[in-house]
């Protein structure tokens, strides 16, 4: 059952890494939200947190600094918090797990790059225990995807599913030609995705392939259409053999050439030249499309594909809101008591697919599935 402060008239929402690229719109959506009654929005930069509480908060937000490498400080800041919205770095999501657990609130993120999701799941018993629930990357991909693959496995015949395929892309107008890099998230983690060994599911045992690893040419369909993709490092696959069966498992990414061309020129940069390039980037346009397609092959033969295009919503390109529509409408199901799971799980295990698809289809989201026979 999810914990008592979840009341009818509203919950508290922590939001960590308010300053970031994905956090406005969340912000911006929970604001919005009957679900919500108040937020604190937490970040390093305690100016720019609280510019983002005055731009997007719609007087619900408030603002406070906390660096979250420190479980007691943060702890400390999610007094009276429900549920823990974690947008920032990856690198800090055990950390904020932890403060959570001390904190006695919920906890939901990003994604941790399969190898950081395998370790936030082993605090599952610890978040059992607690009658607490943390939901492990609740965004686009992973977080879409994930409910993306229940809803094809649901779909395929009482067989059993085999394999599993993840497509990611996305297309900025204004990434074309303007000089200036636009990349769709932090670019660190894009460098994370590009240089760590991408890891996929052969025979179902998990085997690394080397990094920038072609993935072949993908039909997203319209608007991006054909695409060159990369494999890539991703969370689905920490989960996907034991959540469904399946034996094979990839993910692979498409990115606009010149922004994957750009990003490569940063492989092997120090920190201090990453940082720059981050500070100097541009924001994603209010232009951007965000296509996702899940592939799933059952033992009987047949075939089921999920996609899903996200468009321009609340003023925001879709690749922004792909990734932050999905973890806010995690935070109603929440706390209008539908996620009723306590422990550390991924998506697929504690969301159903059908409330997830009709919380994002009014923020610009269209999804269709195709069935193909054996």
């Amino acid at each position: 059952m999810v914990q008592e402060s979840v009341q009818s008239d509203g919950i508290q929402v922590a939001v960590l890494g308010a300053a970031g690229t994905i956090a406005p719109a969340i912000i911006r959506d929970l604001a919005g939200s009957d679900e919500v009654a108040s937020m604190v929005l937490l970040d390093l930069d305690a100016a720019r947190a609280k510019s983002a509480a005055a731009a997007h908060g719609g007087g619900k937000a408030t603002a406070r600094a906390v660096d979250a490498r420190s479980v007691d400080s943060l702890a400390g800041e999610l007094a009276g918090a429900s549920v823990l919205v974690n947008t920032a770095s990856y690198r800090v999501n055990l950390e904020a797990m932890r403060a959570c657990l001390q904190a006695g609130c919920h906890y939901l993120d990003l994604g941790g790059l399969y190898w950081m999701t395998r370790r936030q799941l082993e605090l599952h018993d610890e978040f059992a225990n607690a009658g607490l629930l943390a939901v492990l990357g609740i965004g686009s991909s992973p977080g879409k995807t994930n409910l993306m693959a229940a809803r094809a496995v649901r779909e395929c015949s009482g067989a059993g599913v085999r394999s599993i395929d993840v497509f990611a892309g996305g297309r900025d107008p204004r990434a074309v030609g303007d000089g200036v890099l636009r990349p769709p998230y932090a670019i660190q983690t894009l460098i994370d995705e590009l240089t760590l060994a991408p890891v996929v599911l052969r025979d179902g045992v998990p085997v690394e392939v080397a990094p920038l690893e072609p993935g072949g040419t993908v039909d997203y369909g319209p608007p991006i259409g054909r695409g060159e993709t990369i494999y890539t490092l991703h969370s689905e696959l920490a989960t996907f053999g034991e959540s469904f069966g399946a034996q094979e498992v990839s993910f692979r990414l498409s990115l606009a050439p010149v922004v994957l061309d750009a990003l490569k020129g940063l492989i092997g940069a120090s920190s201090k030249q990453i940082a720059e390039a981050a500070a100097t980037a541009g924001a994603p346009s209010d232009e951007t499309v965000s296509v996702h397609v899940v592939d799933a092959r059952g033992r009987a033969g047949d075939r089921v594909t999920v996609r899903a295009v996200t468009g321009p919503h609340f003023g925001l390109g879709g690749s922004i809101v792909s990734t932050a529509a999905p973890i806010a409408a995690a935070v109603r199901l929440l706390a209008r008591g539908s996620l009723r799971a306590t422990g550390a799980l991924p998506p697929e295990r504690c969301i159903d697919p059908d409330e997830m698809f009709a919380e994002l289809e009014p923020r610009g989201c269209r999804f269709t599935i195709e069935h193909a026979a054996a």
